[in-house]
């Protein structure tokens, strides 16, 4: 029988193709002993700056962490953001030759005021949501065809910054087809059939909300979202719910598979980044040979020990074994 400590061995290599919307997050961190006199704000005394990778390029670290290697597609300006991002990158001897510069766009980046307590005063987002185009989409397209044909598994990372756009799904998809290989998609877009074609989708029930116009409240309801995007995207389904853990669609197990995942009880200390860490570790787990139950049990848990952390964090294999044994249902 494989075990849990089997499919995490087997993390170690296995190769992510990661193309999306890359960020830069950037934390301004001080201390909050007055309200301002000028306006009802608090003054911020600076203390530090701290940076984190996001977004696809979270996605990428998480892989890493876990033991395997992802390959990074995606898209930067010509900026000192540009600079930062790949700096962070090179810390975790992360490849940056697939970021694609673009002059006309910012990196995207946000920038958080938060007080040494974690607390968040303000957030600036320095960005652009067009499509990419031009050149630019070309050369994304090129890449990203490239990076699914040397991989095991793929991922279409989109928070509507402009590279998950029609091009670079159309290709995606297309690619994985050709090289039979499984195309996981975080998908921001409502237009679900846009997807067709992925092996796994894993919208939040936000998402999956939008998706199928339907309200989800209950496990009930996730089922009947769930089976509506199947309908429409040929696809596998992961519904992330919050406190409310996951629901599972998996109609390529026979019989198909429905469940609901309960979430791992722990104290939330920030969401950011959750998604990140579900998908990358449903892509190494899928590429380890793991069924997708199994898969999703592993991202549960992983889920659970990073929204205890502040900010995009990562899991390490032994904690992620860890946190399975404590919690084997």
């Amino acid at each position: 029988m494989t075990t849990v400590n089997d499919v995490l061995a087997r993390f170690h290599g296995r190769s992510v193709a990661v193309i999306g919307d890359v960020m830069l997050d950037h934390f301004l961190v001080g201390r909050v002993d007055r309200i301002s006199p000028e306006a009802p704000v608090p003054v911020v005394r600076f203390d530090r700056d701290e940076y984190r990778l996001g977004g696809a390029a979270n996605v990428g670290h998480n892989i890493a962490s876990l033991g395997g290697l992802a390959t990074l597609v995606g898209l930067v300006g010509a900026d000192a953001a540009a600079g930062e991002l790949r700096r962070q990158l090179a810390t975790i001897r992360l490849d940056d030759r697939g970021l694609i510069a673009d002059a006309s766009r910012p990196t995207t980046k946000k920038m958080r005021v938060v007080t040494t307590r974690n607390q968040q005063v303000v957030r600036i987002d320095h960005e652009s949501d067009a499509d990419v185009a031009g050149d630019a989409c070309a050369v994304l397209v090129a890449s990203a065809r490239a990076a699914i044909a040397a991989s095991d598994t793929a991922v279409l990372s989109d928070y509507r910054k402009g590279v998950v756009c029609p091009a670079i799904i159309a290709a995606a998809i297309d690619e994985a087809a050709k090289r039979r290989t499984p195309l996981l998609v975080d998908p921001k877009v409502a237009q679900a059939e846009r997807y067709r074609g992925a092996a796994l989708i894993t919208p939040n029930h936000h998402e999956a909300e939008l998706m199928t116009q339907t309200t989800i409240r209950s496990s009930s309801d996730a089922a009947r979202a769930a089976r509506l995007l199947h309908e429409r995207t040929g696809a596998n389904v992961l519904i992330t719910r919050g406190e409310h853990g996951m629901w599972i669609f998996d109609a390529t197990a026979s019989p198909a598979v429905e469940a609901s995942l309960p979430a791992v009880a722990r104290e939330v200390a920030d969401v950011t980044g959750a998604g990140d860490t579900v998908i990358a570790v449903l892509a190494l787990a899928l590429a380890a040979g793991a069924p997708l139950l199994d898969a999703a049990r592993l991202a549960n848990a992983a889920a659970g020990l990073v929204v205890a952390r502040f900010g995009p964090a990562t899991v390490q294999p032994p904690e992620l074994a860890a946190a399975i044994a404590a919690h084997p249902d």
